[in-house]
């Protein structure tokens, strides 16, 4: 199975994310999405999961969740935009992966065998940050994280 992950687009779906993320069999949004329109494009590569960012105000993200847990399989990963909001035990909660976005720094760690995944911002660049996206593999219980830097 493979998923693709991305945060903070802030109304823009690059073209070069769109094509990183082809070929994934779900996607997950982490918040900061900016516009209806980016969901509705991400639909069209795969069934999409999408959180509420701290921009997303209009009235058509407050049908958004705040958090969203997604099984993938066996797995589940627990997505929410700010890391600093996370209000429950990921290890206690069998989470296999904390999907977050908000800072815009792209970064993976593990910690009590669960995965953190911050896919970076896909949206305008900010500051000298790279822009990104993620991608899962995931086999069984196994999850192979990838950051994916795009050609802007």
């Amino acid at each position: 199975m493979n998923v693709g992950v991305i945060s903070d687009t802030h109304g823009l779906l690059r073209p070069e994310a769109v094509a990183a993320l082809r070929g994934s069999n779900l996607i997950v949004h982490a918040g900061d999405v900016g516009r209806p329109e980016v969901l509705d494009h991400l639909r069209e590569i795969a069934p999409t999961y999408a959180v509420r960012g701290n921009i997303d105000t209009q009235a058509w993200a407050r049908k958004l969740p705040a958090t969203e847990a997604v099984a993938v399989g066996s797995l589940v990963l627990w997505v929410l935009h700010d890391r600093s909001e996370l209000d429950l035990d990921p290890v206690a909660a069998q989470f296999a992966a904390v999907i977050f976005g908000h800072s815009h720094k792209p970064s993976i760690e593990t910690q009590d065998r669960v995965l953190y995944l911050n896919p970076g911002s896909a949206g305008p660049r900010r500051f000298k940050l790279p822009v990104t996206v993620a991608r899962l593999r995931i086999v069984g219980t196994s999850i192979e994280p990838q950051i994916v830097e795009l050609d802007v």
